[in-house]
């Protein structure tokens, strides 16, 4: 059950849903030497040493870095000391989860993460350190983008931004329509009473998908801007690896759905050489390969609807109008678009540079499937290059 604080805020588009998690007694354990704030006996012997939690302060440092931004975010929590207070605090609309208003165990952070993702959040921003980074990874695995705020004892994971501040310009960057690459970190963890016995080594546990501070990339630079022939190419390479991946005994080859551009026409081409034959791809038309290699070129919405099996759809970027369905690839109706699952079934790609052209503004559905336009948004991934992803904004229009 939801219940909201609610404030009203002028902004032009709607807000990015966030989930945010705090560790209220994270690196409670560091300053009066504990080397970590695990269990509950470290957590009690701690606070009798005068230990001052951290998460709550590191977490307002955040929130108010972010300035006017602060509400331009839809957020959601944990009520109580897992962000509820603190948010009410600082009178920033929220939609509060039942939580605890006290004492909090790990269970807790497990439970309110699955819950934020059942909200459907688009990232989550949790407080704490690897402990917590660890029980995250445990709910959630890399379901959504995650940002860490540092505030625990042991910070061996890499999934945490380097300040409050850091994550605040992050969730900026995902705001306005940056180029903010998708990376994956690792979870690492060290044995606390090993460490209290002076022979630590961290452990891993796994790897969370964070945001991280993007721009052009040097080896796809010329003279300073990115070179799109080269840019394409990655993609090419990388959307083809990706298929040859796919094939594996257990899993049969997928119909391969390839909508229109001239990004995913070089995609066409280069797997149409790879099968050899005199067939050539469209450009504005979605083309289809089929499971036995055939293919089946300037398809209708009819056609898409009697494929076989899970299709995998691999869909341009469009340059001028900034919607991603609905304009110029009607061929991609509502009723197929229902049968995919993302991120699994949908691959979007486009260079930085068309990207950089929308200037911050986010990508638009318009399927006339008002349901499938709200499940569709949220942060998307979108291939950038062979192994070179971004996090870009995607709203129903």
């Amino acid at each position: 059950m939801l219940t909201t604080c609610k404030r009203s805020w002028p902004h032009e588009h709607a807000p990015v849903k966030v989930g945010l998690i705090i560790n209220p007694l994270a690196g409670v354990g560091g300053a009066v030497g504990l080397k970590g704030s695990d269990g509950d006996a470290i957590t009690v012997e701690a606070l009798r040493r005068g230990a001052v939690p951290r998460a709550e302060e590191r977490t307002q440092t955040m929130l108010q870095s972010l300035g006017d931004d602060v509400h331009r975010f839809q957020w959601l929590c944990a009520d109580g000391v897992m962000g509820g207070f603190l948010l009410r605090k600082l009178a920033v609309s929220h939609s509060a989860i039942s939580g605890v208003a006290t004492r909090t165990s790990a269970e807790d952070t497990r439970q309110v993460t699955q819950a934020l993702l059942r909200e459907g959040v688009a990232v989550l921003v949790f407080a704490g350190g690897d402990g917590t980074a660890r029980d995250i990874l445990a709910a959630a695995g890399s379901a959504v983008p995650m940002i860490g705020v540092p505030a625990g004892v042991k910070m061996h994971s890499g999934v945490f931004a380097t300040s409050p501040r850091s994550a605040a310009a992050l969730l900026q960057g995902l705001l306005n329509g940056e180029l903010v690459n998708s990376v994956t970190a690792e979870v690492r963890d060290v044995d606390e009473a090993a460490a209290r016995e002076g022979r630590a080594s961290s452990r891993w546990f796994g790897e969370l998908t964070v945001p991280a501070a993007g721009g052009f990339l040097q080896h796809t630079k010329v003279g300073g801007r990115e070179d799109e022939g080269l840019a394409v190419e990655e993609i090419v390479q990388g959307v083809c690896a990706r298929i040859a991946s796919l094939r594996t005994a257990d899993e049969p080859d997928r119909p391969l759905v390839l909508g229109p551009g001239g990004t995913l026409l070089a995609i066409k081409e280069r797997l149409m050489d790879q099968t050899g034959g005199s067939v050539k791809g469209t450009l504005l038309g979605v083309d289809v390969r089929m499971p036995d290699g055939r293919w089946v070129c300037d398809v209708m919405a009819s056609d898409l609807l009697s494929l076989p099996g899970q299709p995998l759809l691999i869909v341009g970027l469009p340059r001028q109008q900034g919607i991603l369905f609905g304009r110029g690839n009607q061929q991609l109706s509502a009723a197929f678009l229902r049968r995919l699952e993302r991120p699994r079934d949908i691959v979007l790609v486009a260079t930085r540079t068309k990207i950089k052209a929308l200037e911050g503004r986010p990508l638009l559905l318009d399927t006339g499937d008002a349901e499938l336009d709200r499940n569709l948004t949220g942060l998307w991934k979108i291939l950038c290059g062979y192994d070179d992803q971004l996090f870009y904004r995607v709203e129903a229009g």
